[in-house]
């Protein structure tokens, strides 16, 4: 891949700050591609210390330019990291999310100043039509991630066409079992899981109709040993395939993560692991489904329609907010708001689709603080209804109080991982195949490899 021999082990990369440059490193200096994840990544003052990423700025615009300043100073310091790591040895890849807020400015101007330190750029959780042109002005590799075939026919269609000889790799990302913000489209199921195969068979045809029967497949998103995958290797419908490891780097001891993280992810059992809808960002994603993720799910089940008039079986009157703005519920959902007040969840909260979910005040509070205090991390967000685009600067919408602030919590559980509480009061992303490292011998007595043993390890199949 990019024009080199590397093991087809690829290291998926995982931000907020967690698939960093010592883990990259590690990964690259064991023949793989490591990938550090280039969304709000740690940075350091003088002495070696981690600078916490705090935000002063008065404004939503302020705050967002401090935000774009902390991305690009920690994604070059793990830039710098991964180069110290391997000496300039091995492929070192970048990721960064497309609908991260400033994605393009930041990934850019990384480029201009690890020059040399960087060889690829992987993107996905959007549609990244302007990634080759930012890896052609600094004649690096991309590697776009991808869900289906029709996806990467429109973005070769629009831009990849005119860089083709950049195109490192497609990364085909498994939308029902990959960790993290998935693919999925309006047309699929979440409920129903599709067998990869003839998707990326699929993918391949379209790609050889474009003269890409060398450019290799990165299988993403439930890949946990290579003996499963071995009719993929060698098959002539798929051609050239690479495998690409999300959730396993998190289980090393080079991985950043805290200890009650790594002693978490050891006790997992199947179905821990919750396809939601929860993410601001409007797209599916997979996470544990802990206290954290139990609250949106209750949260959210405490919701019912309302009406401004009394329209059809929205009759019954209801006061919202300090005035007590009245609006109409049907009596049956009178009935329910009722029974949500005496457990304690009296706080009523618009959304933008015309319904009510009821929390309680210290909740509310927390939500509106969080709102309030938005740093742009993301280019549209429908938790605070910032968007990145001139003049106005929201995305149009009431902001959304059944979502969360992903930047807070992304950065809490980063960085406050060795305790159990942030463990469980956090968003944790992860594959659904976690699970299987209760299971899996390798991490018996709970056992926990370096880079180096894990990579010698997928070596054997196993």
């Amino acid at each position: 891949m990019g024009g080199v021999d590397v093991l087809p082990l690829v290291e998926g990369g995982k931000g907020v700050s967690i698939s960093n440059g010592i883990s990259a490193g590690m990964w690259a200096l064991s023949g793989g591609v490591g990938t550090f994840s280039a969304v709000n990544a740690d940075s350091f003052d003088a002495a070696g210390h981690r600078i916490p990423q705090l935000y002063h700025g008065r404004t939503r615009r302020e705050r967002h330019e401090e935000m774009i300043n902390y991305a690009i100073q920690g994604a070059l310091a793990q830039a710098r990291r991964a180069w110290d790591v391997t000496g300039g040895r091995g492929r070192i890849h970048t990721n960064i999310l497309w609908e991260g807020g400033g994605a393009e400015r930041i990934i850019t101007e990384v480029l201009e100043q690890a020059k040399g330190l960087i060889h690829g750029i992987t993107c996905g959780a959007g549609m990244p039509y302007r990634l080759s042109d930012i890896a052609a002005r600094f004649n690096v590799h991309y590697y776009p991630i991808i869900s289906s075939a029709r996806a990467f026919n429109a973005l070769w269609k629009r831009a990849y066409s005119k860089t083709a000889e950049l195109l490192g790799g497609v990364v085909y990302e498994d939308p029902w079992l990959a960790g993290g913000h998935n693919g999925l489209s309006n047309v699929e199921d979440p409920t129903r899981p599709e067998d990869p195969l003839p998707r990326v068979a699929a993918l391949r045809k379209v790609m050889n109709g474009f003269g890409l029967k060398e450019t290799p497949i990165i299988m993403a998103g439930g890949v946990w040993c290579l003996e499963e995958w071995e009719h993929w290797i060698d098959n002539p419908e798929l051609g050239p395939v690479a495998f690409q490891f999300g959730t396993r780097p998190l289980l090393t001891r080079e991985s950043p993560i805290g200890d009650a993280w790594k002693q978490r992810l050891l006790t997992l059992k199947e179905g821990d692991v919750f396809l939601n809808k929860f993410s601001p960002t409007g797209f599916y994603s997979s996470a544990v489904n802990n206290r954290f993720i139990g609250e949106l799910r209750e949260r959210n089940e405490r919701q019912v329609a309302f009406t401004t008039e009394a329209i059809g079986e929205h009759v019954a009157e209801y006061g919202v907010g300090p005035r007590k703005r009245v609006v109409y519920l049907t009596n049956p959902d009178l009935g329910r708001a009722f029974g949500w007040e005496k457990q304690g969840f009296t706080e009523a909260l618009r959304t933008p689709d015309s319904t009510l979910i009821f929390v309680t005040p210290e909740k509310a509070q927390e939500i509106l603080l969080d709102q309030s205090g938005c740093m742009g991390c993301l280019s549209s967000c429908r938790f605070s209804n910032w968007a990145q685009q001139a003049p106005e600067y929201n995305n149009g919408k009431r902001a959304d109080p059944r979502s969360f602030c992903i930047q807070k919590t992304l950065q809490d559980i980063a960085h406050d991982s060795d305790k159990p509480e942030a463990v469980e009061n956090n968003l944790m992303f992860s594959g659904h195949n976690a699970y299987r490292f209760a299971k899996d011998p390798f991490y018996s007595n709970g056992f926990i490899p370096t880079v180096k043993q894990l990579m010698e390890r997928l070596l054997t199949g196993r």
